[in-house]
Formats: structure tokens, C-alpha cells, sequence
């Protein structure tokens, strides 16, 4: 293997390699008159508006995975990020921690995906860093680390505070799909279905979701923790209890199959392509038609609703018919899954 074909522990040097690296990669793929000024930071003009500022860490193992890579996710996480503040996305930084070692075409193949996923939302990379460090085992891996700021529309406030009594509770898609989809990946359990990461980014719908239904109280994106988590947080900020139906969740067979199997509950699972939007009952029709209209959202459901009650609480009555409190998971069933 030739040197050039690994990235070296020089890369992250600041030297002539790191140059090479920046130039010859980084530049080449994701420039831009900003980004190519190669300054410490990125001077940027937006209008006087409502400007929404997020970061993220990805860390996500493994870093190629059925349905996108880590380089497709660290965009399209950060950019729903955004999405969930009603933003739209208008710039990103990304830094690379990279470990020596890492095949320089599985970078390539990365930062192609990061550029491939920002022109299609409308983003720019415009400041970046590089650093890599030591490796221990056998081949390197990759670290991402991505900022992001957006535009508010106007008029929008989708704080997970906002949720009314009566509200209804809805969420875009199959859930459970992401967070399978890399277990089923990274422990190699050998299941032969359509399991495949929703990672995808969300503005686009939810920028006509939002243009076409404004007073929309609630947006959040249920990553980790999964459907549960986010429930739970609009449950307690709105200080309000939200009450859910099994029987209405949308589950795919195979992530149904696959958390029987090891014991997981789909309500727990990571996504990375879903919403849950919280509207008002009069607003239910149109917002669901609006989602169905969308490929992302073609499987919106109503899965609950919000009541008076005990402050943060999310009760789910059972396929049996039973109730029991959903809370939110102590820890990571699945790590490393973003």
C-alpha cells in the first residue's frame, strides 16, 4: 500500500501534508468563495433575522453503514437540528478527527458524501479543521464534528414547550429504522431484510410543512432516545402529559421482528430521517397531508395526543389494552449509533 493511500499522522501536522489534505480534499469538494479564503473562521452576511446556531458530534460506528455513511449523517443530523427550530440551513462547519491509518479513499468517499448532502439541502461548508491522532487498532476511523447556523422563518415557534392540551402528536415515518439498521450492521447479527438507515435530511419537508401550516406548536427530531425521549421532553417542557397508542405506532416488520429478537423496544430506537410534530387538532388533516405529499413523510402517523395532567408524563395504552408509563431510557441501549 502506498503512503498516499493512508491518512498519516503527518496529515494532522499543520504542515505541507495538511496542506495537500485540505487543498487537494477538502477544498476541491466542498469549496466555496467563503470556505476557499482558508481563514480561521468564516465571516458570513444574513439579514437581521432570527438566527439558530447547533453543533454535533458524530461518532458513529461503523462509519459505512446500509443507507449512508458517517459523512451523509453528520450532515443530515445537523441540518434536521436545525430544521426541528424551523431554520432553514444555511451554513455548516466540520471538523475531522481522523485516526491514522484511515484509507484516504474511505475519506474521499466521506467528504463526497458531505458535499453530495449539502448541495442537495442548499448548505455550504464554509470553516472547517483536520486533526488526526494515533491509532491502536488494525485501521483507522473518523470523528465529525459539525456546527451549523440557520435562518428562522418568520412567525415560527416550534419550541418543545409550545404543546396545548388536545394538541395531536404525530410522527413522519417508520420508526426504530436507523438505530436497527447499524446494530444489525455493526455486531453482524446476519439478518437478511430491508434493514436500512432513514438518515435523511428533513428540511425540505419541513420547510412546506411550515410555510403551508405556520402555527405548528412543536417539532422534534427523535435521535437518540427515539420516540420515547422526544415525547417525554415536549411532555415535560409543556408541562402537560401526552398519551400514545401502540397499535399506532408505525413500525416496520423487520425492526418489529429484530426488537422482539434482542429484546429492544421501538419506542427507545434511535432515528435519523423522522419528526414528531405536535399541532393543533385543527390543523391534523392538513399537516398529515402535507407530510404524505413528501417521500420522507409518505408514512406520517397520529400516534397520541396531549391531555392535562401530570406534568412530563407519556402514558401508552398497549396492544392489550393495558396503559403503562413511557420513560426516558436511563442510558444507550445502542451506542455509537450517531
Amino acid at each position: 500500500m502506498k503512503q498516499n493511500d493512508v491518512v498519516l499522522m503527518g496529515h494532522g501536522g499543520g504542515g505541507a501534508l495538511t496542506n495537500t489534505l485540505i487543498r487537494n480534499l477538502i477544498v476541491r469538494e466542498l469549496g466555496n468563495p467563503v470556505l476557499n479564503r482558508l481563514d480561521d473562521g468564516a465571516c458570513l452576511e444574513i439579514e437581521e433575522r432570527d438566527l439558530v446556531f447547533t453543533t454535533d458530534s458524530y461518532v458513529i460506528d461503523p462509519i459505512f453503514f446500509p443507507g449512508g455513511d458517517i459523512g451523509h449523517l453528520s450532515v443530515c443530523g445537523t441540518v434536521n437540528d436545525l430544521a426541528m427550530q424551523g431554520a432553514e440551513p444555511r451554513y455548516l462547519s466540520r471538523g475531522l478527527i481522523i485516526q491514522a491509518g484511515l484509507l484516504m479513499s474511505d475519506l474521499e468517499r466521506i467528504i463526497a458524501s458531505i458535499r453530495d448532502v449539502a448541495r442537495d439541502v442548499g448548505v455550504q461548508v464554509v470553516t472547517g479543521d483536520t486533526k488526526v491522532i494515533e491509532n491502536t487498532g488494525a485501521r483507522g476511523g473518523i470523528y465529525i464534528n459539525t456546527s451549523g447556523i440557520g435562518v428562522r422563518k418568520p412567525g415560527v415557534d416550534v419550541s418543545v414547550a409550545n404543546a396545548r392540551d388536545g394538541d395531536v402528536v404525530i410522527v413522519t415515518g417508520t420508526i426504530g429504522d436507523h438505530g436497527i439498521a447499524i446494530l444489525n450492521e455493526r455486531e453482524g447479527l446476519g439478518m437478511k431484510s430491508a434493514l436500512v438507515s432513514d438518515a435523511a435530511p428533513l428540511w425540505p419537508m419541513i420547510d412546506k410543512l411550515l410555510d403551508d401550516v405556520p402555527s405548528i406548536h412543536c417539532l422534534r427530531d427523535p435521535t437518540r432516545g427515539g420516540v420515547a425521549a422526544a415525547t417525554c421532553d415536549i411532555a415535560e417542557s409543556s408541562g402537560c402529559t401526552i398519551r400514545i397508542k401502540e397499535t399506532s405506532l408505525p413500525v416496520k416488520d423487520e425492526v418489529h421482528g429484530a426488537c422482539n429478537l434482542l429484546g429492544l423496544d421501538p419506542l427507545n430506537v434511535a432515528n435519523e430521517g423522522k419528526a414528531v410534530v405536535v399541532c393543533a387538532p385543527e390543523d391534523k388533516d392538513q399537516t398529515l397531508r402535507i407530510l404524505r405529499a413528501h417521500p420522507l413523510g409518505e408514512r406520517a402517523s397520529v400516534i397520541g395526543s396531549v391531555v392535562s395532567g401530570a406534568k412530563g408524563r407519556v402514558v401508552m395504552t398497549t396492544r392489550a389494552g393495558g396503559e403503562r408509563i413511557v420513560d426516558v431510557p436511563a442510558g444507550e441501549d445502542l451506542p455509537r449509533i450517531c
